[in-house]
């Protein structure tokens, strides 16, 4: 009669404990990234009043089956739905991650690591990726600073927005590209001034800066010289060009008009004097004895300027600027002094002689004569710079100085005393082609090489941090760059359902979980991804609870039922005695 007392008491006590597992299940049933836990039962023990006995051949009896008496259940195991997948909750928050697949977080508390499916992290004060409940550190793998790829080895803190990233540093320009259309009939293209475009680089501390490149037609209409015109910095400020190179002293024919002003101009000698026989320009004195130079610009000259008292002195290339124009070249001194002239047609090779080559020889003849009232015509010009040509017959790009297998020029900053804030930045005109586009020029001049490599950049501030499908974390920065941060680490367990819960959403490796090796695993190498912007939900079915519920109250109402009726049976058997 004992037995099915304590039976009935096993038994309520097993009931109960099924009711604290659903009853904890069902408190979780929105807790992130909860896994339901399931209970069985299994007998406790039975009493044997007799053992089984096997048949008798000699007496010719059969044989019993033992006979036992159960004592009652217990909890057999406790169960965690551990690899079943919950259901994606969406926030938006990009440091949500949502890891689809049977692998864990791994997340540390400075001392020991735990695991979780709780992908709900923040940037904590340090910059470092945590844990929004519990604050511990979100585990990964660092970037080698020698390659720039991830470096997996054994899992340390995410430190994902240090003062290093917080920025991305500038890089001088190193490439270009110009591609487009040059039309012929394009009005810029013909004009005195070219087509101009423009280029935009950046030096090595980020400043921008902008080189106006101007194509002029040639006497060959399908050869066009491109020259610098000018550098301007961020500010609209033109700089000092003087030490910028760009190509090599070229040579372009080109027929060039122009004519003597007698109205207000005459030579005389050596001496360019103004209508009144004021003495502007000695020609003499802009020769410093060096062939085929004259002196420093700044250099003053004994001319005096006409009225100034005390006397003021004209230089060098104020003494320039007049004979330019004089000539109908003012504003464009540099343009007029590289005019040439073919001097004897006879010779081979051909000479050559500029205004400038003319005017230090003190040679006038028809050329700057007082007494010329005819205009003039040059055959060509010298500049700085290089000649596209295009294939006249399709229009396309066929090299550069007669060069079909060359396609660049070269800026070069060597001789700017900040040279080394400037990369050479080779530009390639392949792209460019010469078809009808009813007059309209398209050319254009792009930073970087067809791929964008060498492109150059400002300083850019980090204003985005994205997490890829394999935990990769990426930096995006508003100069346009990316920049890799570290990857998210995983726990792959060979018995998943082994690790020992240890609070908040955490769980422990135990012995019968596997050990982790504190490296971890890509999320992807077992099929997984993360996803971010979303959280797990908990795995918990309520309808599946609830149906647990009824058949655990049943059973708790059977065994206290077993109690009372025993008691009954206990009760008559003492009123015996009456």
């Amino acid at each position: 009669m004992m037995r099915s007392l304590f039976s009935g008491v096993a038994g309520l006590k097993t009931h109960q404990t099924k009711m604290d597992v659903i009853g904890n299940n069902i408190a979780n049933v929105n807790t992130v990234a909860y896994k339901s836990s399931s209970i069985t039962f299994s007998e406790l023990m039975s009493q044997t009043t007799q053992k089984a006995s096997g048949p008798n051949a000699t007496t010719g009896t059969g044989g019993t089956n033992a006979r036992q008496i159960g004592l009652g259940v217990r909890t057999g195991a406790i169960n965690v739905d551990i690899t079943s997948q919950g259901a994606s909750q969406s926030t938006g928050n990009p440091f949500d991650i949502m890891i689809t697949g049977e692998n864990f977080f791994v997340v540390s508390n400075g001392t020991d690591n735990f695991f979780t499916r709780d992908g709900s992290f923040y940037v904590d004060g340090a910059g470092n990726l945590a844990m929004t409940s519990t604050g511990y550190n979100v585990m990964g793998w660092g970037v080698d600073p020698e390659t720039m790829d991830i470096k997996r080895d054994s899992v340390t803190a995410l430190r994902i927005m240090s003062s290093a990233n917080m920025t991305y540093p500038p890089e001088a320009t190193s490439k270009a590209y110009v591609a487009g259309i040059l039309d012929k009939n394009d009005k810029n293209v013909v004009s005195a001034n070219g087509k101009a475009i423009n280029l935009n680089f950046y030096d090595s501390l980020g400043y921008s800066y902008t080189a106006k490149l101007i194509f002029k037609q040639s006497q060959n209409p399908s050869e066009y010289s491109v020259e610098l015109e000018k550098i301007l910095d961020s500010t609209g400020q033109e700089i000092d060009t003087t030490g910028v190179t760009f190509g090599a002293t070229t040579l372009q024919e080109k027929k060039t008009a122009f004519n003597f002003d007698n109205d207000s101009y005459k030579w005389v000698g050596s001496e360019l004097r103004d209508i009144n026989d004021n003495v502007l320009v000695n020609v003499n004195q802009l020769v410093d004895g060096t062939p085929g130079e004259f002196k420093g610009k700044d250099e003053l000259t004994s001319v005096p300027k006409p009225g100034s008292n005390p006397a003021e002195y004209y230089t060098v290339g104020e003494s320039m600027d007049m004979i330019a124009a004089a000539y109908g070249f003012e504003g464009s001194t540099e343009e007029f002094f590289n005019l040439y002239f073919v001097t004897d047609a006879n010779t081979v090779p051909v000479t050559r002689q500029t205004v400038q080559q003319i005017l230090q020889a003190n040679t006038f003849p028809n050329l700057l004569t007082a007494d010329t009232t005819a205009g003039f015509e040059a055959d060509g010009r010298f500049f700085t710079g290089g000649n596209v040509a295009f294939d006249p017959d399709n229009g396309e790009f066929a090299g550069m100085g007669g060069n079909a297998t060359n396609s660049t020029l070269t800026l070069s900053f060597n001789g700017l005393p900040e040279f080394g804030n400037f990369s050479d930045i080779e530009i390639d005109f392949s792209e460019c082609s010469m078809f009808d586009n009813k007059g309209t020029s398209t050319l254009g001049a792009t930073s970087g090489d067809f791929d964008g490599i060498g492109a150059g950049r400002r300083l850019g501030d980090m204003i985005g941090v994205s997490v890829q499908k394999n935990g990769m974390i990426y930096a995006s920065y508003d100069n346009g760059m990316t920049k890799l941060l570290g990857q998210l680490a995983t726990a792959n367990f060979a018995n998943a359902s082994g690790l020992e819960k240890a609070g908040d959403n955490l769980y422990s490796a135990t012995l019968n979980s596997g050990e982790f090796d504190g490296i971890g695993v890509d999320v992807t190498a077992n099929g997984g991804y993360m996803s971010t912007g979303q959280l797990e939900m908990s795995n918990v079915d309520l309808s599946a609870e609830f149906t647990e519920m009824i058949t655990t109250q049943r059973g708790f109402q059977a065994n206290s039922r077993i109690i009372t009726v025993s008691d009954t049976l206990l009760e008559e058997l003492t009123n015996l005695k009456r």
